[in-house]
């Protein structure tokens, strides 16, 4: 009995992330998908930059401390950008798409700035 509930639960898990994937899918546009996949990069790199730390070593400390603030700070840039640029929040934030570009250009830049200047 105990193995029939325990498919039962894969099932269920199964069942509720493709039900999660076909909405996702069906219900944003192609620009809130580019964003998203943005978002995995950013979280990718990240990762990768840390197990290369744990692996390899951190010697050029002040480099790996810029390229993984770097991540970091864009993947929260781009995660303002994907709220202020769903239409559901534009009443929240008082913001058009256009400005929400606009604030996260110059966020990114001046982010970018600074971690070039702390790298040295």
């Amino acid at each position: 009995m105990k193995k029939s509930t325990k498919t039962s639960v894969i099932d269920d898990l199964v069942n509720t992330i493709n039900t999660t994937y076909s909405d996702y899918v069906k219900s944003l546009t192609p620009r809130t998908k580019l964003i998203d996949t943005f978002l995995l990069y950013l979280l990718a790199l990240g990762i990768l930059q840390f197990i290369y730390v744990l692996l390899v070593g951190n010697f050029p400390f002040n480099a790996f401390l810029g390229g993984f603030i770097s991540c970091v700070g864009q993947f929260v840039l781009v995660v303002n950008l994907r709220l202020q640029y769903n239409a559901e929040n534009f009443k929240i934030f008082n913001s058009t798409p256009e400005r929400a570009l606009g604030d996260f250009i110059f966020a990114s830049l001046i982010l970018h700035f600074i971690v070039y200047h702390f790298i040295n």
